[in-house]
């Protein structure tokens, strides 16, 4: 199935008591670039993003966008610094001591006392929250995915529209070539007649010559390649792998084998005819940057 290098993919899950979202999108690249912006705390999980990506987009300039919220998990752990409030509580029964004061040390009056309780982020499963990521970005890579065959179907549409199109007009060309070179053989035969009346050459041989150069204005050779460049075209576009950079090549060929046509025909209805097959041709190579 053919898809488009540009994109959009969304998903969000609350997993682990993590609300995590990913957003993928992407425009026209030669090349696969994928670019993470993630939580500095979860850095550790960029590579293994950037892994399935690798495994889902053959080519593309993709941005990933992960939002991690754990304001509803359990992250935070709190520490009692021991010593700190043996410390405290070793002097404040000095002063009971020493000024004769009533009254019972209790804990929360310790705890009021700086340092002696710490409030620390808890260490994360770094594999847990990596696999909770790869989740999400998964069902985000197939909301992406599903864009990005839609449009793509929408160019292979228009695509083999245009190789109909170009197809068509070769016909022509095939119907029209062999009256033109007919034509040109017949001109040329009475010109070669008319400088070589004096000498002595044999008829023979100037309908030789002239069937030699008006061979060389024939295109069938040209035409023959044009419909089986068209035909692997469309096998390509019905394919699954990702055809871009093929397809690309070949419409390479395909304009040059219409060059060769305009280059060689001395025919009015014929260098039309060309003129029309390349324009489609610059449409279908327009529509073909766009597929990955």
């Amino acid at each position: 199935m053919v898809r488009s290098m540009t994109g959009y993919g969304r998903a969000r899950e609350t997993l682990n008591k993590r609300d995590i979202t990913v957003e993928l999108r992407s425009v026209n690249n030669r090349y696969l670039d994928c670019t993470v912006k993630i939580p500095r705390a979860y850095i550790f999980a960029e590579d293994a993003i950037k892994s399935r990506v690798q495994k889902r987009i053959a080519r593309g300039k993709v941005d990933v966008f992960v939002t991690i919220d754990t304001s509803a998990a359990d992250v935070s752990v709190v520490t009692v610094n021991e010593p700190l409030a043996r410390s405290y509580y070793e002097a404040l029964k000095q002063i009971q001591s020493t000024f004769s004061l009533e009254g019972e040390l209790s804990a929360v009056m310790l705890a009021r006392f700086p340092d002696v309780l710490t409030v620390a982020k808890a260490e994360e499963d770094m594999e847990t929250v990596s696999a909770d990521i790869a989740q999400v970005l998964e069902a985000a890579l197939d909301a992406y995915d599903a864009m990005r065959s839609t449009e793509g179907g929408k160019l292979a549409e228009d695509i083999l529209s245009r190789a109909a199109t170009v197809e068509s007009v070769v016909g022509k060309v095939e119907e029209r070539s062999p009256q033109t070179v007919a034509a040109y053989r017949e001109r040329l035969e009475n010109k070669m007649r008319e400088v070589l009346q004096s000498t002595a050459i044999d008829e023979g041989r100037i309908l030789t010559e002239a069937a030699i150069f008006a061979d060389k204005i024939a295109v069938d050779e040209e035409t023959v390649r044009l419909r089986s460049h068209i035909a692997q075209l469309r096998s390509m576009l019905s394919g699954d792998e990702p055809v871009g950079r093929k397809l690309d090549f070949l419409i390479q060929e395909i304009n040059r084998e219409c060059n060769t046509i305009g280059s060689k025909c001395n025919d009015l209805t014929i260098a039309q005819d060309v003129v029309n097959m390349k324009a489609e041709v610059e449409k279908i190579r327009e529509q073909i940057q766009n597929i990955e």
